[in-house]
């Protein structure tokens, strides 16, 4: 076999391809700016320990982290926090609102992107759902524009957001 096609290194890896960021306002709630940061501690935390480790011939879960840290600060550094609304009169950014449509009643909270969880109902404010619901208020029907087609959805009640847990310090 000819060396021209061996590629001959000091055994490092190249940085692995770093992860998308959205072109998307990156607005935050509280809860999703503790979050971010949570996330970077515990990830550079990892690093720490693979580093650490006396066996390191497999580098790729080491470059993993360093491209979840480079990700992580790049979120934290485009934050942009929104504080909650000072009144509960219209759908807003990081209130919640439950709301009545064909399928029955649902609660949905707008979050920030990184802390939009479709399964507990946390939708980011660019989603179609979001954009249909911010500005409306108690009793007003907005429309849901989906690739399935259009819903009507009706506001049942506007809320502020679950309490962030306390987290203890260790």
């Amino acid at each position: 076999m000819s060396r021209a096609f061996v590629k001959e290194g000091d055994g490092a890896l190249d940085p692995l391809p770093d992860l998308p960021i959205s072109s998307q306002p990156n607005f935050v709630t509280a809860r999703g700016l503790a979050a971010l940061q949570a996330r970077l501690r515990a990830r550079q935390e990892d690093l720490a320990a693979l580093k650490a480790r006396p066996e390191r011939l497999d580098k790729l879960p080491e470059a993993a982290a360093e491209r979840d840290i480079r990700y992580l600060e790049a979120r934290l550094a485009s934050a942009i926090p929104v504080p909650l609304p000072a009144t509960l009169d219209e759908v807003a950014f990081g209130l919640r609102v439950r709301v009545q449509g064909p399928q029955g009643e649902a609660w949905y909270e707008i979050t920030g992107e990184d802390e939009a969880d479709p399964a507990q109902g946390r939708i980011a404010p660019h989603a179609p759902l979001a954009r249909a619901l911010i500005g409306a208020g108690v009793g007003d029907e907005v429309t849901w524009k989906r690739p399935a087609g259009t819903v009507a959805l009706e506001v049942l009640e506007i809320a502020l957001p679950d309490p962030i847990p306390r987290q203890e310090p260790s």
